[in-house]
Parts: structure tokens; sequence; C-alpha cells
């Protein structure tokens, strides 16, 4: 089942694109405010966003900005500003549609489809694994398979094992990860790097991650 992460305030609008979008056939997760939005985002996966323009906290277009610098997850926008100017600027932060309310829940359905069919396509022509030893990362399913099982890893998760294994034979700092996959600001602590290390090991039994003490992480060059 395909999940679709809706980001609205007005908890109506949310309730109906909840009920509408599960009765076809999606699995919805919601978020109220950017930066809610933010943080679900980076510790699950999902297919597509719904975004609002006009949230709390963290705007729609700043939303949209910070997770387009790390993944190209397809994203439709809904929002009351019809005017050109907002639709550039939506469309210059490549989203995949941007639909004004008030809107036609059929039509959104019908839109959200042709947004996942032409994604779907386009993820297939660009398949792309990454091997190591007795691992294989999916870069489109975002899962790790060890020695032929299949697991499915967080977002964050994966993203911190697909960084090592692109700078094998290099020591990354906690910093290091933290600059690159958390990119928005950060204001926790560095320790939970540490936390998805340990995630990873535990869920797929690897011992390649080195632990480079009081610096961070490294993954040895496979001969």
């Amino acid at each position: 089942m395909q999940r679709i992460l809706v980001v609205e305030d007005d908890f109506d609008i949310q309730e109906l694109l909840q009920n509408f979008l599960q009765e076809a056939g999606y699995n919805i997760t919601v978020a109220n405010d950017g930066v809610e939005a933010l943080s679900v985002f980076a510790d699950d996966q999902f297919d597509l966003i719904l975004l609002d323009v006009m949230l709390p906290k963290i705007d729609g277009f700043s939303v949209c900005e910070l997770i387009r610098k790390q993944s190209q997850i397809p994203i439709i926008m809904l929002t009351a500003l019809s005017g050109e100017e907002e639709q550039i600027r939506g469309l210059d932060l490549q989203v995949d549609d941007y639909i004004t309310k008030p809107f036609s829940m059929p039509v959104l359905v019908r839109k959200i489809a042709a947004v996942l069919r032409r994604t779907s396509h386009q993820q297939e022509d660009q398949h792309c694994t990454i091997s190591y030893q007795n691992l294989i990362l999916d870069l489109d399913s975002y899962t790790a398979a060890v020695n032929g099982n299949t697991y499915e890893l967080t977002q964050r998760e994966f993203e911190v094992l697909r960084e090592l294994l692109a700078n094998q034979g290099r020591v990354m700092t906690r910093q290091n990860l933290l600059d690159k996959l958390w990119r928005y600001d950060f204001y926790g602590d560095e320790r939970v790097v540490d936390t998805h290390i340990k995630n990873l090991r535990k869920k797929l039994g690897i011992e390649f991650i080195r632990t480079i003490r009081g610096v961070g992480y490294k993954i040895d060059k496979e001969n």
C-alpha cells in the first residue's frame, strides 16, 4: 500500500483528505505544521507528500525547499494562494503539481495516481544498488538485504548507511553525517547518529561499520 504524508493545519480538511484517500487505498500519515512534517518525514518512508503552503511554524514553501535538498519524493502542493507568483515559486521548488483550494477530491485522487505512476516509471529506469560484502542496498526501495534476507530501514537509517558506503575508507564524523543528512537546522544531540548506527547493527547483524572512538564511523574499502 502506497504511503502519503498529508501536511495540513486545518483539521476539517485534514480529516476529509485522510478519510477520502484511505478509501482510495492509500496509507495516510498526517502532520499539523511544518516542523512536525519535517520530523515525520525524517523518521519514516513515504511515496508522496500532500503539502499545504500556509502552515504554522514553517511554511510549506520552506518545508518543500528543505525536503528537496535531500529527496526527490513527489510533492503536491495544496493551497489557497492561487496567484501566479506563488505557483511559479512552487514550480521552481520542483513540486510535481500545484492545486488550489477549493478542489475536487476525485480530481485530486486522479492527480495523485498520475504523479505516482510517473515517478514509479522514473524510478524503474534509474534502479540502482550498492553492494558491500554480504549486503545489498537498494537505493529505490530503501531496503537492505543481508545474505538474501531483506530488511526494512527507516529513511534516516538507510541514508546513514548509504553515506558510509559512499565514503568507504574515510572516517565520517558525527557532524559530517548531521550536516549531510539532517541538513535543516538541527538542535539535538550528536548522539542521535550513534542511535542510528546501533539500530543498523542490530537490524542487519553487520560488523563492518567501525567505530572510530571520539571521532565517528568508518567502513573500510572493500578489497
